[in-house]
């Protein structure tokens, strides 16, 4: 009896590669970068399952290419490159790999947070520009973490690891979200508040919600104008969801003090995007799962997740339900 054939498009740890030998026959994508569309459309021939990431858009006319296809496991907690309603209406189930970054992305978020408000990056690069001649009272003065104001859009399991972080950094909490985390109250003081109020109260402003059609382009102009002229803006959940151009003008024209960013519109970001040249905002190549144990842990769920789909079991993170018979 022959092996399930999968494609996993691209260079997992090997974590994750070494569940899958011997129980299924797989082909990887090594290369730097997302396969082309001509190399997806190649290799998911006959697949019966695909590990999936963030730089490939898996649609409808990907999933026809192989009408054994019983499953995408996304190697991301978020799945915007995957169109899940035209998956549902085949039958091809979805996943994700929730829970095992939820540390890393938070540890990330919070270092964003303090790099950008006590300005790290413009420091290291004034130093190494050689720049630095003497010390003084005015240099590179930054804003004071402890004591003050951070808001969370996103209560979730990630926005709720921020929110032990800065409660723990002396910060008071105020938080939006679509259902209220009781807990996250009680432990750590944090407050429910309407967008308004968080976004005119925060000094700092923290996004930590999932990109789809509600949350896309949520954040423009309007919402940078509501914010304090000293309040810092820190985005790791994904970058559609805010207007960039929006961000820039805020950033350019002193809407609002400083951005840390690890999401982005177009990434990877071309290099004469204006966003680059602003000394105000810090940013990094989208790497806040990117820690030892939050990759390994991504690239087990990936598997794990394929291999019980493929096995006709329920995956553990089962993303789209309804495409469960």
């Amino acid at each position: 009896m022959s092996l399930p054939k999968v494609y996993v498009g691209l260079p997992i740890q090997e974590a994750g590669l070494e569940l899958l030998r011997g129980k299924v026959e797989f082909k990887i994508w090594k290369e730097d970068g997302p396969p082309s569309r001509e190399v997806l459309f190649k290799e998911l021939e006959g697949a019966d399952g695909l590990i999936s990431g963030l730089p490939f858009r898996v649609d409808g006319e990907l999933m026809d290419v192989s009408p054994k296809l019983k499953v995408v496991s996304n190697y991301a907690v978020g799945y915007d490159n995957i169109d899940v309603p035209a998956a549902t209406k085949r039958g091809i189930l979805i996943t994700n790999t929730p829970d095992v970054l939820t540390a890393a992305t938070a540890d990330l978020a919070l270092l964003l947070i303090l790099a950008t408000a006590r300005r790290a990056f413009e420091a290291n690069e004034f130093m190494r520009s050689g720049k630095w001649k003497t010390w003084g009272p005015d240099l590179l003065v930054g804003m004071e973490v402890s004591g003050s104001t951070i808001g969370i859009i996103g209560m979730g399991k990630i926005g709720g690891a921020v929110a032990r972080r800065a409660f723990g950094f002396g910060m008071k909490i105020i938080y939006y979200s679509e259902e209220r985390r009781l807990d996250i109250e009680e432990s750590c003081g944090a407050k429910f508040v309407s967008m308004e109020e968080l976004l005119k109260e925060s000094d700092i402003v923290t996004l930590h919600c999932l990109l789809n059609e509600q949350t896309r382009n949520m954040f423009g102009e309007a919402q940078f104008q509501m914010m304090k002229k000293t309040a810092i803006f820190i985005n790791t959940a994904r970058g559609a969801i805010v207007d960039q151009k929006a961000l820039y003008k805020a950033c350019s024209e002193k809407w609002i003090w400083a951005a840390g960013l690890d999401v982005y519109e177009a990434e990877p970001v071309p290099l004469d995007d204006p966003i680059l040249k602003l000394t105000n905002v810090t940013t990094l190549p989208h790497i806040a799962s990117a820690s030892n144990v939050s990759r390994n842990g991504m690239a087990r769920k990936a598997a794990i997740n394929l291999l019980e789909a493929l096995q006709g079991n329920r995956p553990p993170d089962l993303v789209n339900p309804e495409a469960w018979k």
